[in-house]
């Protein structure tokens, strides 16, 4: 299906073209039919060269702009009227500027009534107007719906404009902006929008983003083109009775969307178009959604780069088309996302400095920029804001759901081996910093310094050999220690001959960690290696054997063999057995 939208000044003929496209009655209301005036959103549909196309009919009156933009928002294309025995009309340019506005680039220009007068005038006037905006090229067709006069060949061009739309993703997020809502007996709450991507099932569950927090719907019914159907993939009409919290909330301003595929967007930053100063309080007009939020230029009162702050959530992604409006002067604005989750201006020359950054943003969704432009973020958030994390750019990282530019990656790996160096120098018998508390340092994840660190081990980055150079005092003690334990090897030395070499619980505890003892006990070491050996004298023993056995086959005493039978139990050299005799674990 293709959906396009009316637009056009009042009384030029927009529900009366639909209905001659299409055979059906665009206005729903009975006064709409009694006044000849649409008030409300009207919707009719027909089969173009074997393709489905529902027509969304807005009303032209200036009293219901509001309405007329929530019709043509969330839309990619446009069916614009104008009439021949009128001149150019203030509704017409005003919708052809939003039209403008959003972006929209795919559309035909029907010049109706042309039974009424000759057509010529205003196909020349809607031929100039139309070329100065996003829809530059459009056909401009003379028509007449009470005739037939010109009919087939809109028809043709209708659908030659559809058949030339881009095909949107039908796996891709919903998001459908509710321009109606009503309740059937026996049914209950149903929401019709257009739906622009995406599918949406009987028995999906939704999000509902409204006034309040958001809360969970489930799609009882799926209708489309009047029938009910049990999927309808985007871009469509689609019609949907849904049941859950917060129904009672949902107006023209809600959205409904998958759960946890959008990002809340309160704060956002916009690259605007259009002329003239900006009201520092302008409508904002998205989707089918419209309110007044905050505008502040980023550079100079008239810059093309503003920040708005909206009042409420709204499902935002990057490059978003959306418009802003003075509805004191009816000028508009067009906008395009740039990021819907920008860092705060909280220094002076903040907003300067963030214009600089934005300058040259696209606009559509970029990883390497963003990446360059946030130095890190997480996976979740860029799929929110609609950016693609594949594939990754060259020097980037990736880090258990982090990704981080090249140029913060390198910097981060500086900052990772200065921290571990200056500590290293002030700590010399405790080298290394847990992976954890440089990652509090730096405020980064701790899978980021574990990616961008020269070395991890032990869960901490180390820099240089695994076994670095101990302090001359500590070699020295070191090598007295060898030469006592050179003939009895698990003869440890007592306490009082570590403290006479110097060799304390933090001295101790850094030799163990270089490799250079093993450390049994506080007070308790032995030379590296002297725990293969143990296992070695203790397979000669007959198995299982008791700790008295070990002890004396090791030429030890308690007070060493003890921790040293534990510490083989811990590696799996020896079992304990429920009697307390051990035995060798071969491997």
């Amino acid at each position: 299906m293709h959906v396009v939208a009316t637009a056009g000044h009042v009384d030029h003929g927009k529900s009366t073209l639909v209905h001659a496209l299409t055979g059906m009655e665009p206005d729903r209301l009975a006064e709409e039919r009694a006044r000849g005036l649409s008030i409300q959103l009207g919707y009719a549909w027909a089969e173009l060269a074997g393709e489905q196309v529902a027509f969304v009919d807005v009303p032209g009156h200036e009293r219901f702009v509001t309405t007329m933009l929530a019709g043509i928002g969330p839309v990619p294309a446009a069916l614009l009227v104008v009439a021949a025995d009128d001149p150019w009309m203030p509704q017409a340019a005003e919708h052809l500027a939003a039209l403008d506005a959003l972006g929209v680039a795919h559309g035909v220009v029907a010049v109706t009534r042309s039974d009424l007068a000759d057509p010529a005038a205003a196909v020349a006037r809607a031929r100039a107007e139309v070329d100065r905006t996003s829809l530059a090229g459009a056909p401009v067709v003379p028509v007449s719906a009470r005739t037939g006069l010109g009919l087939d060949e809109l028809r043709h061009h209708l659908a030659a404009m559809v058949a030339g739309l881009p095909r949107p993703d039908p796996a891709g997020d919903v998001r459908l902006w509710v321009d109606r809502r009503f309740t059937i007996t026996g049914a209950g709450t149903v929401v019709t929008g257009t739906l622009p991507a995406g599918t949406v099932r009987r028995g999906d569950a939704l999000e509902l983003w409204t006034d309040g927090p958001p809360a969970a719907v489930r799609v009882r019914g799926v209708q489309s083109l009047g029938a009910g159907v049990d999927a309808a993939t985007g871009v469509a009409r689609v019609a949907l009775n849904v049941t859950g919290d917060g129904l009672d909330r949902v107006d023209r301003d809600s959205v409904l969307v998958t759960p946890g595929a959008h990002h809340p967007a309160t704060t956002v930053d916009v690259r605007v178009t259009g002329e003239g100063r900006m009201p520092e309080r302008p409508v904002l007009h998205v989707g089918a959604a419209s309110f007044a939020v905050r505008a502040r230029p980023l550079a100079g009162d008239e810059g093309a780069l503003v920040r708005l702050v909206l009042p409420r959530p709204v499902p935002l992604r990057v490059g978003d088309r959306a418009l802003l409006r003075d509805p004191g002067s009816r000028r508009v604005w067009g906008l395009q996302v740039l990021d819907p989750e920008p860092p705060g201006l909280g220094r002076r020359g903040a907003a300067a400095a963030r214009a600089q950054v934005l300058a040259d943003v696209a606009g559509e969704p970029d990883l390497a920029g963003e990446l360059d432009r946030r130095g890190l973020a997480s996976t979740g958030l860029l799929r929110r804001l609609g950016v693609p994390v594949a594939p990754l750019p060259a020097g980037a990282v990736e880090a258990d759901g982090t990704l981080v530019s090249a140029v913060r990656a390198a910097a981060l790996a500086r900052e990772v081996v200065e921290l571990v160096r200056r500590h290293d120098a002030d700590q010399p018998l405790d080298r290394g910093v847990p992976v954890t508390a440089v990652a509090d340092r730096l405020g980064v994840p701790a899978a980021v310094v574990a990616a961008v660190a020269p070395r991890v081990s032990g869960g901490r980055v180390v820099l240089g050999d695994a076994s670095p150079a101990l302090p001359p005092e500590l070699e020295r003690a070191l090598e007295a220690l060898g030469a006592d334990l050179a003939d009895e090897p698990f003869a440890a030395p007592p306490a009082d001959r570590l403290a006479e070499l110097g060799l304390d619980a933090r001295r101790t505890a850094a030799a163990a960690k270089a490799g250079r003892l093993l450390r049994l006990a506080p007070a308790v070491v032995l030379l590296p290696g002297a725990d293969a050996r143990a296992v070695e004298l203790l397979r000669a023993l007959p198995q299982p054997f008791t700790t008295s056995q070990a002890r004396q086959a090791l030429g030890t005493s308690r007070r060493v063999v003890l921790p040293l039978l534990e510490h083989l139990d811990r590696a799996g050299r020896t079992r304990r057995l429920p009697d307390d005799r051990r035995q060798v674990v071969d491997r």
